[in-house]
């Protein structure tokens, strides 16, 4: 990718909000919930969510994985706006768009690229009023204009990341140099993988030298059989916190994302890193308005207000994943992990492969139920 921010800025945020109740009466306040995989994380006070004369209900519905954006955030927007956060999650960009194309009323969604770029051509985005976002000039250029946005009509960049491999050096006697080297029979039952189709069977298409997005049915057979042959060496699958497995001796390697990667540094500085010979993916997360939003106009408040420099250097500070905005780059606390250039330059998107998503699916689930 051209002019490519090469840093992956991360510190050790730890951001706790106590969590406040509030009695729905005949004030002219109310409960908000916000964050949580498993259910409402936090629940604080909130302005009366009721309309202005004239104007939008002071509600916000928000569709994203749980805690992708820090609880303080979404606290400090209602406070600043008396917009109430309806923060509900999904757990693969694939739930995503079943449920909006099933009709949820959702008002901002953050998913992946290829997932997005699958959306815009239902017809499933709304396009930006960007006279409504002062902030949109912050946003880094190098991330716009993707296959999925291409004229930048639709979607705020909000992070970037690279799946990488890591592995503890005192549970492995060789040096581990890509994908190829998780078939080695010295990693019996101590890897931890993603709980992705895409993203696995990526990495298996990667060793037999084909792309991220391959479709062809014979190819797809001949990495379903390379993919099977990997499961003895599989502990376990693990999309929301495979880090936890590596800090405690459970497997020897993983294969994460940038944010997951950098906990487990954060805690284990002696893990190695690996950036796979056989090349790498790049994923952009990225906001999104529905079509058939009910709240638009907060929907566009809402990113104006994260588009902030420092509102946004916030932001990355917390999540560990790439900043997309050029403002925040004077705010951010350092602590970086380097990514090489020829790692980054041969990098691929993953993208929508049409009707062999459901090949990807099935292989996915035959290989779980193995």
């Amino acid at each position: 990718m051209k002019q490519i921010k090469r840093i992956f800025t991360a510190l050790l945020a730890a951001c706790t909000l106590a969590a406040a109740s509030g009695c729905n009466g005949d004030s002219a306040s109310s409960s908000q919930i916000i964050g949580g995989a498993d259910g409402p994380t936090s629940i604080v006070l909130t302005n009366d969510p009721r309309p202005a004369e004239g104007g939008e209900e002071k509600v916000l519905n928000i569709f994203t994985w749980a805690t992708y954006f820090p609880d303080d955030i979404l606290a400090e927007f209602t406070e600043q706006t008396g917009i109430k956060i309806n923060y509900s999650n999904f757990s693969s960009n694939e739930e995503m768009l079943m449920k909006l194309e099933a009709g949820g009323e959702y008002d901002l969604v953050l998913a992946s690229d290829y997932i997005i770029d699958i959306a815009r051509g239902e017809n499933l985005l709304a396009q930006l009023d960007q006279s409504k976002i002062p902030n949109f000039g912050n946003i880094n250029p190098a991330f716009q204009g993707k296959f999925y946005d291409p004229e930048n009509q639709y979607t705020v960049p909000y992070a970037a990341g690279i799946p990488l491999l890591i592995y503890n050096p005192d549970m492995v006697d060789f040096e581990v140099k890509g994908f190829e080297d998780l078939w080695n029979p010295a990693f019996a039952d101590s890897i931890v993988v993603m709980d992705d189709a895409r993203n696995v069977i990526g990495l298996t298409l990667k060793t037999l030298g084909k792309s991220l997005n391959e479709t062809d049915p014979a190819v797809l057979d001949q990495a379903k059989e390379k993919l099977f042959s990997l499961k003895p060496n599989i502990r376990a699958l693990d999309y929301d916190s495979p880090y936890n497995l590596m800090l405690s001796g459970e497997t020897a390697i993983g294969y994460m994302f940038t944010s997951q990667i950098i906990t487990a540094l954060n805690e284990n500085p002696n893990l190695k890193v690996v950036f796979p010979e056989e090349g790498l993916g790049f994923g952009i997360d990225s906001c999104f308005i529905p079509a058939q939003a009910p709240h638009p106009d907060n929907a566009h408040q809402f990113l104006d207000f994260i588009l902030d420099g420092q509102r946004s250097a916030h932001i990355t500070d917390q999540i560990y994943y790439i900043s997309c905005n050029s403002a925040a780059s004077e705010y951010l606390e350092n602590q970086a992990l380097v990514i090489p250039d020829e790692a980054i330059e041969g990098a691929e998107f993953m993208q929508d492969v049409g009707s062999a998503t459901q090949t990807y699916n099935d292989i996915w689930a035959e290989f779980k139920l193995q």
